[in-house]
């Protein structure tokens, strides 16, 4: 009998440590998620549900350290060479069981790619950081603040506007960040947050790329302000909120990189946003074919199974190749990320276009077999215990951050044909 474990993974982007990675996610999973999502669906809020499943899997399992180096606690995966496939079989075995959860836990990570991945580390930073996560007996959380109210993906449209349209500033005085601005939608926001990673100008309105900023800010530095979490359609484990940032004084050191670096750097982290949210869509797909391939084996139709009734065969056939197809797409981008000597570097445009290219793909299909699955089950797609209708609204929130399906659309076609009006 064929699982989800028989789609296809192209083996050479496979890390070493791939079926312990998956066996102790998906046994956790198992345990502390799938039972209980629906009651993680309405804890949106408060997560008193939803908090001791993160900490199960950050602090007791070890999860939230593996960034960081073994002499400061961590397990080192930044400098293994397959930091980005690894991650990509984490992300997408605990979006298997909660997509909001998978992508709460990717995002612990998102801001701090920018110093820790090779081969750009920033030593100094990630062994400063490095005790939060690593000497914590709690779940420790990384907020990626960009988003702001009055531009929506502007930012991250890094290439046709430059950072010319952000708000937040970040104004130099003597050994000191002071920072000002007003961030919505950041994940792991509304009273999550431990620590964030806030894009910033140096010169309000300048396009020049040495005044891009990305800035470490501790949650509990004086002048940050979490308000609190909005109630989404979907994603009930990955908070969101506005977050304010008020004269918040942090050293000079907690500048990532520095004049024209950070823009640079901060497209890798465009990249791994693509590369997470792929997995993320790619584990609701998986489960989705779980579902619906219990629901037709096992539900007659004319005396016979559903799944042997020629109509309902087409749909299934339909939701498998789409499975595969996305797999072979994700893990192979997350192998190019790994494999930057081969396929350029993580941090250009070319690689972070076909990231988008890759997303807006997979996350199209995710919501595809979604809508396959409950034309199949009809009402009983529709009852919340059977959780497709779940995944349906986890997955269309996936399409639309990061610019949604249109920036994607102008990326591609920037890139692909040359394209230089948009």
């Amino acid at each position: 009998m064929k699982t989800i474990d028989d789609f296809t993974i192209p083996q050479e982007c496979l890390s070493p440590v791939d079926d312990t990675l998956r066996d102790m996610v998906r046994e956790w999973a198992e345990k502390e998620v799938i039972p209980y999502r629906r009651e993680f669906d309405e804890d949106w809020e408060e997560h008193k549900l939803i908090a001791p499943a993160f900490k199960k899997l950050f602090v007791d399992l070890g999860f939230q350290k593996v960034l960081f180096p073994g002499e400061k606690g961590g397990l080192e995966l930044s400098n293994a060479g397959f930091a980005a496939t690894a991650s990509f079989r984490i992300f997408l075995e605990v979006s298997r069981a909660d997509s909001g959860m998978g992508v709460a836990f990717g995002c612990i990570f998102w801001a701090l790619t920018m110093i820790g991945l090779a081969p750009h580390i920033n030593e100094e930073l990630l062994a400063e950081f490095a005790p939060r996560f690593t000497e914590s007996d709690k779940a420790v959380f990384t907020s990626t603040a960009m988003t702001e109210p009055h531009g929506g993906a502007d930012i991250e449209n890094l290439d046709a506007l430059k950072g010319g349209t952000i708000k937040t500033t970040a104004r130099l005085e003597g050994d000191e960040w002071v920072i000002n601005g007003h961030k919505l939608w950041p994940t792991n926001s509304g009273g999550v947050a431990d620590l964030f990673g806030v894009v910033c100008t140096t010169k309000p309105g300048s396009t020049d790329e040495k005044d891009f900023a990305f800035i470490f800010v501790p949650a509990d530095t004086p002048g940050v302000k979490q308000g609190k979490p909005y109630q989404k359609m979907g994603m009930a484990a990955d908070k969101n909120s506005d977050v304010w940032f008020d004269n918040v004084r942090v050293p000079r050191r907690y500048r990532a990189w520095g004049p024209g670096l950070d823009i640079k750097y901060f497209r890798e982290v465009i990249s791994w946003g693509c590369m997470g949210s792929i997995a993320f869509a790619l584990g609701v797909m998986e489960n989705i074919y779980e579902i619906i391939k219990d629901y037709c084996s096992t539900r007659d139709y004319r005396g016979k199974p559903l799944k042997e009734d020629s109509a309902a065969a087409a749909i299934l056939a339909d939701i498998a190749a789409a499975v595969e197809v996305c797999s072979i797409i994700g893990w192979q981008y997350a192998g190019m990320l790994d494999k930057y000597e081969l396929y350029g570097d993580k941090h250009s445009v070319e690689i972070a276009t076909k990231g988008r290219m890759h997303k807006m793909f997979v996350a199209d299909k995710a919501i595809e077999v979604a809508h396959k699955a409950l034309s199949i089950m009809g009402r009983y797609g529709c009852d919340r215990d059977r959780d497709i209708e779940k995944h349906l609204r986890d997955v269309k929130m996936i399409q639309l951050w990061m610019g949604g399906k249109q920036l994607c659309q102008m990326e591609i076609a920037r890139l692909f044909y040359d394209c230089q009006t948009l």
